[in-house]
């Protein structure tokens, strides 16, 4: 049932979309301007993918402050991310309460992102919804069939460079 709200979530028509410009906050700390999206999080102290990989090790969980390039984004709407952890690996960043979009023009950009990592069972269902959203032809999407484990984060606030 969540898994149906959220793809009705991301197909919904533009006029539901919050404005990513009104959303946005900007600010220059050390000749770097962010774009704030979410809650406006202090950037400094972030950690990077392997430090969040071993804070896993141990935990389920983790409320971290993490930064990242970001490898690719919704291209319906902004309303999720997967950014590259530096070791090869992407982790699925999603808006908390689905209350906020980032650009979708962000690849590349550097992120700092403040809320709940953890490691997930990503649907079938949910990975084949990703795959459209990025813009995958229906035989890619097709080609999805099993399920996959991978490192999820549930984003208060990013900050983008």
């Amino acid at each position: 049932m969540m898994a149906a709200a959220i793809f009705a979530s991301c197909a919904n028509s533009a006029s539901e979309e919050a404005s990513t410009d009104e959303a946005m906050n900007t600010e220059n700390t050390e000749e770097v301007t962010y774009a704030y999206f979410g809650d406006e999080i202090d950037v400094d102290g972030a950690v990077q993918g392997t430090e969040l990989l071993a804070m896993l090790d141990t935990q389920d969980s983790v409320e971290v402050k993490i930064e990242g390039t970001i490898a690719e984004v919704c291209q319906k709407k902004g309303c999720w991310m997967n950014v590259d952890l530096g070791n090869g690996e992407e982790m699925l960043v999603r808006f908390k309460d689905y209350g906020f979009f980032v650009p979708m023009d962000a690849d590349g950009k550097t992120a700092v992102m403040s809320g709940w990592a953890k490691v997930e069972e990503q649907s079938v269902e949910w990975l084949q919804h990703q795959a459209e959203d990025a813009g995958k032809s229906e035989e890619e999407i097709a080609q999805i069939t099993e399920p996959e484990v991978s490192l999820s984060f549930m984003a208060s606030g990013v900050a983008i460079q």
